[in-house]
Formats: structure tokens, sequence, C-alpha cells
């Protein structure tokens, strides 16, 4: 146990003893809900621990775990094997090469969970789609279509017109514009015959 000790306590391990006793205490302020787990956000900082789109909190915890560890057990061995004091730089070095390397493997599995592959779903995707007026009219107070999502899903928006094309039941129209005051899409007559996807 003694011997434990004095390595964690020593150089090297002793610098990533103080950083991991930070870390800790870091961790169960974010658990107390005092700040959250990514304030210091850097996306400079991941990138250079070979962690991008990973909170640099996390990686950088991980990196000094492991740094901690390699050094600890680094230390361990070069005093059971007799080594002289030149080998804590060496330590030191071969910690950090080593926890810089691991950091990278390890969190790589955590960027789904903080990066989404998918973005959330926005009114402005239906922009650009052909929509099916499901009321018998629409004009510029009143109208209903139908759209089609990316996954295949519909919904039935509020849409309204400037002109006074005719647009009832059934005809197709083009979302062209979304109104966020009003919560309504702005809808112009389409043909089918001049939409170039159909066109054989």
């Amino acid at each position: 146990m003694d011997e434990f000790i004095d390595a964690a306590l020593g150089f090297p391990a002793g610098i990533f003893t103080v950083a991991l006793a930070v870390v800790v205490v870091y961790w169960l302020v974010v658990l107390c809900g005092v700040v959250e787990h990514d304030a210091w956000e850097s996306d400079a900082g991941s990138s250079a621990l070979g962690a991008l789109g990973v909170p640099l909190t996390v990686s950088a915890s991980v990196l000094i775990a492991v740094a901690w560890f390699t050094s600890l057990a680094g230390t361990v061995l070069a005093d059971r094997l007799g080594l002289g004091g030149g080998s804590a730089l060496v330590l030191l070095t071969l910690a950090l090469l080593v926890a810089r390397g691991a950091t990278g493997l390890l969190v790589r599995p955590l960027r789904r969970v903080f990066q989404p592959d998918d973005p959330p779903p926005s009114r402005q995707d239906f922009i650009g789609q052909i929509a099916v007026v499901r009321t018998g009219r629409v004009d510029a107070g009143f109208g209903q279509a139908e759209v089609a999502a990316a996954d295949g899903s519909t919904a039935v928006v509020q849409v309204r017109q400037t002109g006074s094309d005719p647009l009832t039941y059934g005809s197709s129209g083009l979302l062209y514009a979304y109104d966020e005051s009003g919560e309504f899409f702005w809808v112009a007559p389409f043909d089918a015959a001049l939409d170039p996807r159909t066109a054989g």
C-alpha cells in the first residue's frame, strides 16, 4: 500500500493525481446540478484530444484518468525493476502519449450520444415540397394541405396564397415559404407536368 501511495504522490503520477482529484470534484459538482457537463465546451480542445464531437470535459476527464493510471503503473514497474530517476520523464511522456491515443478510442462511441446523426425535424423541411390541398379553397386567410415528410409520414399543414389562382380540394401546390408569426406556409399552384423530377 505504501508503494502505491508513494507512486501516486511522486513524479510523474503526482501531477495526474492532482488533476484527477480536480476531475472527481468537477463531476461531483455536475451531479449536484451546479454546472452543466459541457460548460467549457471547445471544438478545438476536443479535436486536439482526438475526440471531436464529445464535450471537452468528458474527453479531458478520460485523458487524465488514463494518464494517471499509465504513469502510476509505470512508476511502480520502474521501481520494481530498479530503474533510475531518469525514467520519470520517459514515463511522463509515455503516459501522455498513451492517454492521447486511448482517449480517442474510448470516447468515439460517445459521439452518437452527444451528436445525433439526424437533426430534429423542422417545418422548414417542408419548404420546396409539393402539397395536396385538403380544403375546398385556399386564399389569404384559409386553407389546409397534406404534405409528405422525408421519412414518408404525412402532415396536414395550414396554407395561404397571395393570388386568386384556383386552389381547390385535390389540387397540387408548391410550399415556397413559411410564416413564423402566422404559423402557415405560403403556397402556389403547381402543375405536376412541369416538375423536372417526373420528366421522363
